[in-house]
């Protein structure tokens, strides 16, 4: 299969609360379904929430009892993976026949992950994604990720990995991905700067690939009454702005960016530009120089208790 319908989610979590967010998941997954496609993306922290504009009572050396509540309830919004969430959402994209890959936060013991999740036509998990490096005061509320949940997964409509966020502005983590032969870059993030549309077309064109990218569209109204985000509190007040898009390996945008609120973009796609644009440019192929450069990838599970027996 090499024409295929991809799609892009601008949606927003509700905030903590994780049955009404499954719902707007299913809401969405149908409308792409319904618009053809074969392949959905979903927003970084989709499901769990991005908690944009809130401190969680952090200052250097000290920690509120009320940034303790507000981490307690972020926790329980959380979801184990596998665990009764990750079957809903397979039992969403075995319906519907699609791949998804949703953005999540993923607890395992008393840490958070932010995590890309992988699910076929099937509604079986494939794998998922850990992020590698939260970005500033996310390191407060994630943990960071190792090299053994870089997947690059073989679908019906390609070869597909993810780069959550900022890694997306990890040239290392792109290249070890570029060997793994990437064709759909799937870029689920919260950034919605004008910048961020610069750093996806530089990967389409850099990995020869088509590159997804879904962000968030989230409102103020859509977090509990308790949160108080220091972009005010105002219902109307959006916290997270959109800016979806999806570029093709020439560098050409196919759909968006769009920043018209909560909306699935879609685009038909040709795997067969992936050979037209490698026939100049394969960075970790003919041009690539590996007597100069190297890369050494370690993909073993880092765990912090060993037991021998």
């Amino acid at each position: 299969m090499n024409k295929v319908t991809v799609a892009a989610v601008q949606a927003g979590t509700v905030l903590f609360d994780t049955r009404r967010t499954l719902d707007k998941l299913e809401f969405f997954c149908r409308e792409a379904a319904r618009r053809g496609a074969q392949l959905v993306l979903f927003p970084e922290a989709y499901i769990g929430g991005y908690p944009k504009g809130i401190t969680f009572g952090a200052t250097v050396g000290s920690r509120s009892p009320e940034g303790r509540d507000q981490f307690r309830v972020y926790y329980e919004a959380a979801i184990d993976v596998p665990g009764p969430e990750t079957a809903a959402i397979g039992v969403i994209a075995g319906a519907l026949g699609i791949e998804l890959v949703v953005g999540a936060i993923e607890r395992e013991g008393g840490t958070l992950f932010c995590s890309a999740l992988f699910f076929d036509p099937d509604g079986q998990l494939r794998g998922k994604h850990r992020k590698l490096v939260p970005t500033a005061s996310e390191r407060l509320i994630w943990g960071m990720g190792d090299g053994s949940t870089m997947p690059v997964q073989r679908t019906r409509a390609g070869m597909v990995g993810a780069a959550i966020c900022w890694e997306n502005y990890m040239p290392l983590f792109r290249t070890a991905m570029y060997a793994k032969g990437v064709t759909i870059w799937c870029a689920p993030t919260v950034d919605d700067r004008d910048v961020w549309q610069s750093t996806m077309r530089h990967i389409a064109l850099e990995g020869r690939c088509f590159v997804l990218s879904a962000c968030q569209y989230l409102l103020r109204s859509d977090c509990p009454p308790w949160y108080h985000p220091i972009q005010g509190d105002d219902p109307g007040t959006v916290l997270i702005g959109g800016g979806s898009v999806i570029i093709s390996p020439s560098g050409e945008i196919l759909a968006g960016p769009t920043r018209d609120g909560e909306l699935v973009v879609t685009a038909d796609i040709d795997l067969n530009e992936i050979a037209r644009g490698k026939f100049d440019l394969d960075v970790v192929g003919h041009y690539a120089r590996p007597d100069i450069f190297s890369l050494s990838v370690d993909e073993r599970p880092k765990v912090s208790v060993v037991r021998c027996e």
